[in-house]
């Protein structure tokens, strides 16, 4: 069985030191900050903001990836907000492919939807390879908590994020179902 990624995002309302400390504390490393430049398109046919599928054009430094999401579903997004679908991840050469995958991509007759600026800072434990928690901040729709967890068992990530957010203290803070292109979307407007 191929992995799955398994995701919840909440909004973090106030400053982030709190949570911050509290990796730290719970023996989280940082493994690094990055600014991540994402290009959202959808087909000229099908509404992704409908089906929330994702195509995207990823850019950081040094590193560049077109991935793609399937639509959501009542089986990849639970009741609680947890996401759980199978990505598909092409790795660029480097980022100037990223720029020609976007021309691409507008060539074949994609929609470019959105431009999406992310500012993450993340952290893992060494016990936990496939347990990622970022610390984002979203030009335009502000800052966010996200808990991914990578693994071929949907149930026992799903279980191993809710162990984490309450080992982390954040189950007060607001769980957001829409993904990042989506709140750009809505508060741009």
């Amino acid at each position: 069985m191929s992995p799955v990624e398994v995701e919840r995002k909440r909004e973090l309302t106030g400053s982030a030191g709190g949570v911050r400390a509290r990796l730290v504390e719970l023996g989280y490393r940082e493994a690094g900050a990055v600014t991540e430049v994402d290009t959202y398109y959808s087909r000229p046919d099908v509404d992704f903001l409908e089906t929330v599928e994702c195509l995207r054009v990823r850019r950081r430094d040094g590193f560049a990836e077109i991935t793609y999401k399937p639509a959501s579903t009542s089986v990849t997004h639970g009741r609680d907000d947890v996401i759980a679908k199978r990505e598909t991840n092409v790795l660029l050469r480097d980022m100037d492919q990223a720029h020609d995958a976007n021309l691409l991509l507008e060539s074949i007759g994609m929609v470019l939807l959105a431009r999406v600026e992310k500012f993450r800072t993340t952290y893992h434990r060494p016990e936990h390879p496939g347990l990622t928690v970022a610390l984002d901040t979203v030009t335009g729709a502000g800052s966010f908590l996200e808990t991914e967890i990578v693994d071929d068992d949907t149930q026992r990530a799903t279980a191993l994020l809710k162990e984490v957010e309450g080992r982390l203290g954040v189950e007060a803070y607001p769980v957001v179902s829409l993904p990042y292109r989506d709140l750009v979307l809505r508060r741009g407007t």
